[in-house]
This record gives structure tokens, sequence and C-alpha cells, in this order.
């Protein structure tokens, strides 16, 4: 029997042929933290009397969620992560303003395809857009797998998900996977891997890739991942990265379920309070009125996504009484929107740009909700509370949605902005 991506990665590691439901312990090609998890890592580490890692140079740091710290203790945990780094000879620090760990690692190539990366973020399924396996786990997981170099893992089944035909106008990759949600539920993949293929996957770019994979993981999904093709090897061409030939997903793999998506019928689509999974079309939403716009997160704060805001709100102004807040995604992204005058057009419009990082979207700073305000988001989360006020309400939605409704002060259709706008 053939092996499915996850299955290839797996065995490379563990020395051996593995197949769903085995457990097998490993040591991840990269272990991944972040400043809202490496105090409790440290804290680990002295309880513990480790002394020395067992491979720091698979280690790296990422300071994104608490960017710029925002009280004395969270500036307080990155410094006891700067002196973990000195006493560890751990030398990838990505430190304040770098920008977030998935978009990092994968725009500049640290992760490569056949790798298994782990991370104390649950969202490093992103990582998969590139024919790589990312999964998130705790930093007392995240301590031992640092002192020991290896932890158990259970090797997951895989979900075969097959994009057919092309989308539509308006459509987009988050609207794609917006749209899988509402079909398969924030259940419908738990512990699996979620593997993407048919001839519509290569009309995505790998940023739209990592949109899909980041999302996997509200489906509960382990790993989500697009294996490698010419897409993926143009992505490491452009960087100068010889990967050679990386694993792909045997042609007679065995998958737990296939699904399979009509792109032609994807339209845009919304995610409204307080669950990921309850989608719809926005043409059948009520009207609703918003506070503030969310550019920005892991799951769309890419410069192809400022882009796409740029291009809807050049020459207006965002509603009154609507703020819109755009986060780049990392220090590159920020750059080349600058250079293009993509940030000078989004800042003309209204929007106020944010420090590359995480943001708003764990309800930290830089943008949290007053209570029973509404957000329309272009990130991957609404549950109550998520941010940083219990009775706000979150939407989700792509970024051309967000910019659309921004413009008009409500949620709208992007495809009608000029409609919803006069």
């Amino acid at each position: 029997m053939g092996q499915t991506l996850a299955e290839r990665i797996m065995s490379r590691l563990a020395g051996r042929p593995v197949a769903a439901g085995e457990f097998v312990e490993i040591q991840p090609d990269w272990t991944f933290s972040l400043d809202d998890g490496i105090g409790l890592i440290d804290r680990y580490l002295k309880a513990n009397g480790v002394e020395r890692l067992a491979a720091p140079e698979r280690v790296a740091i990422f300071y994104d969620h608490y960017a710029p710290a925002d009280t004395p203790l969270h500036a307080h945990v990155q410094r006891v992560g700067r002196l973990l780094c000195e006493r560890f000879g751990i030398d990838r620090l990505y430190d304040v303003g770098e920008g977030i760990s998935h978009q990092i690692a994968v725009e500049s190539g640290l992760v490569r395809p056949g790798q298994m990366v782990t991370n104390t973020d649950s969202h490093t399924t992103t990582t998969g857009a590139v024919g790589a396996v990312g999964c998130g786990i705790g930093a007392a997981e995240m301590a031992y797998l640092w002192a020991h170099g290896a932890l158990w893992f259970r090797v997951p089944e895989s979900v075969r998900v097959t994009l057919n035909g092309r989308l539509a106008p308006g459509a987009s990759a988050k609207d794609v996977v917006l749209s899988i949600l509402k079909r398969v539920t924030a259940r419908g993949a738990i512990y699996r891997s979620v593997e993407y293929h048919g001839d519509g996957i290569g009309q995505f770019s790998i940023p739209e890739r990592m949109t899909l994979c980041n999302m996997g993981i509200e489906m509960g999904a382990k790993f989500a991942t697009v294996p490698f093709d010419t897409v993926t090897a143009e992505h490491y061409r452009n960087l100068s990265i010889d990967v050679g030939d990386p694993p792909r997903p045997d042609a007679d793999a065995r998958y737990a379920e296939e699904w399979s998506i009509d792109l032609a019928t994807v339209e845009p689509m919304v995610s409204v309070p307080n669950r990921v999974d309850d989608v719809h079309a926005i043409g059948t939403l009520p009207e609703v009125r918003i506070n503030q716009a969310l550019l920005g997160t892991c799951t769309n704060g890419r410069y192809e996504d400022l882009a796409v805001a740029a291009g809807i709100l050049k020459g207006r102004r965002i509603a009154p009484g609507v703020r819109m807040l755009v986060t780049p995604a990392s220090k590159a992204v920020y750059k080349r929107a600058l250079a293009a005058g993509i940030v000078e057009a989004l800042v003309d419009a209204g929007c106020t740009v944010t420090t590359p990082g995480c943001g708003a979207c764990a309800g930290i700073h830089q943008g949290v909700l007053a209570e029973d305000e509404v957000c329309i988001s272009s990130s991957s989360r609404n549950f109550v509370g998520r941010m940083g006020n219990r009775t706000a309400r979150i939407y989700l939605g792509s970024p051309a949605t967000v910019a659309a409704s921004a413009l008009a002060g409500r949620i709208v259709d992007p495809r009608s902005v000029t409609e919803a706008v006069s």
C-alpha cells in the first residue's frame, strides 16, 4: 500500500515505513516557539535541570504575539527568551517587528518541502503550503523535545481534498476554505492530515495555499498540506534554494475520506459569530453594521492580501465611524507593500498600519474590541472573546470582503462594492 504525504514524511523521521494509527518517537526537522510560550518553556527547562539542548540548530524563536510588548510582564517574557537563546546557543531569534513565525518560515525558505515542523502555535499547519507538514504542541511538550530531541506522535489518517475547476471572479482561497468548513464542520478532520489535490490547486499561489493550510486547524486537522508541484518548485527557485526531489504522496495512498470541491461554485463567504464553521454566503446575511475591520494575521496578512485591499480602497475613504487596521504578516511583506505604494493607498483611505505580527487577532493588543462592537476580520477564529471582549462579535471573510465592508460600513459582497458604497 502506498503512503500519504504525512506517512512518507514521518517514515523518514522514524527511519522505517510507518502507517496511519502508529505511534512513533521522532525528532521533527524544526521546533519553533513564540513569545507567548517561551516563558513557560524556560520555566520547564529550569525546573528539570536542563543544561543543554539536544539540537539547538533545529530551534527558532519568534516574537510575534506581543510585538511590541504591551505590558511590563510581556516585556519581561521577551527578555527571558533572549537570555534563553544566549544560555543554550540558539542562533535563530526573530525579534519584534520581524513578523509571524509561519509567514517567515515559508517566505524565507526556512522550512523546506518534505520537512516536519512543530511550534507552540496551532496555526503551524500553515507551513504545509510548501509540501511540508506542521502542527502545534504545548509548552511542556516543546521543552521536553528541546531537551531530549524527540517526542511521540501518532501518525494521522489523511483526507484527500480534490479541488476541481477554477474560481469565479470575486472568490478567493479564503472563501474556499470557509466553504469547506461549512460542509465538514470544525470537527471534520480531527487529528487528520488534510491533503489538497486536483486540477484546481495549480491556480493557487503559495500565499493562497498558506490560507488553505492555515485554517486546516479550524477543521481539527493535525496537518494540512499541498504536495510539492511546479508552484512550490518556483517558490524555492526564486529563493535560490535547491530542494532536490521532495517526497510526494503515492498514487495508491490510502485516505480515510475524500472530499471534492467545485471551485466554480464558490462565492464570497462569511463565518458568523461565534463559530468558525457557521458559514454563509454574504448575500444571505441580514444587514450587519461594523465598527472595525481587521486585515492581516497569519491567515491573510500577506502582500497579495494587502494588494487586494488596496485595489478596492485606493482613492476612497473608509466609512465614517469605522476603524480599519492593517497588520502585515512580516517585515518583508511590509517593505514590499511600502515599495509598491500599497501602504500609502491604505493609509490614505483611513487605515491604521500596525507592527508586523499577530496584532489584534488574539485579543492581546493593537486593536482589541470594546463591548458589543462588531468586527469583520480576515483572521481565522471568531469564538467568544477572541479579540479581547466577550460581548464583541467577529465575522470572518476574505481580504476583499474586509476592504469592501470597511468602505460600506457594513458587511458586503466585494463583487458589489461599487453599489454598496454609492
